[in-house]
């Protein structure tokens, strides 16, 4: 979002542009990485809207870019990361059955339990296991962390 208020300059209204999660290109974070089995959902998809809010205040007009897409739409929503994202409630219970050693299998069908239209699959599971050992350990490497239990018990 572009607003005067963020750049301080007079005359300039606020917009909002939205655009397909799938525009753009592959950014690489490491310089020298190759990539050879992985994918991408980037595929430069034009698609885009831009809205600005109408005078007065009474609501904002919205106006198509570019109303296409280079791509299929998906069918299902598995494995969409927005989909498949934990709410804090779900945070906790799966930081606290890994605390108790259960495997991620067992997690991802516990969950399943609970919400029979959960789209969470097992990597995002791992990942959310991942996520949770590196907070404890915070700066240190597993090593060290490992060297740390070692000497308090």
């Amino acid at each position: 979002m572009r607003s005067d208020t963020n750049t301080d300059m007079r005359g300039r209204t606020s917009f909002v542009l939205i655009g397909c999660e799938r525009s753009g290109q592959y950014r690489c974070r490491k310089k020298d990485f190759v990539r050879r089995d992985s994918g991408s959902r980037k595929c430069g998809c034009p698609f885009k809207l831009r809205g600005k809010p109408v005078a007065r205040g009474q609501g904002w007009m919205v106006k198509l870019m570019c109303g296409s897409h280079n791509h299929e739409l998906a069918k299902s929503l598995v494995a969409h990361p927005y989909v498949g994202r934990f709410t804090k409630n779900g945070k906790t219970i799966i930081a606290d059955m890994i605390k108790s050693m259960v495997k991620p299998k067992n997690i991802m069908l516990m969950l399943k339990e609970h919400n029979a239209n959960s789209c969470t699959t097992i990597k995002q599971i791992y990942n959310a296991r991942s996520a949770y050992c590196s907070s404890i350990r915070e700066s240190d490497t597993e090593m060290q962390h490992r060297m740390k239990l070692l000497e308090r018990d």
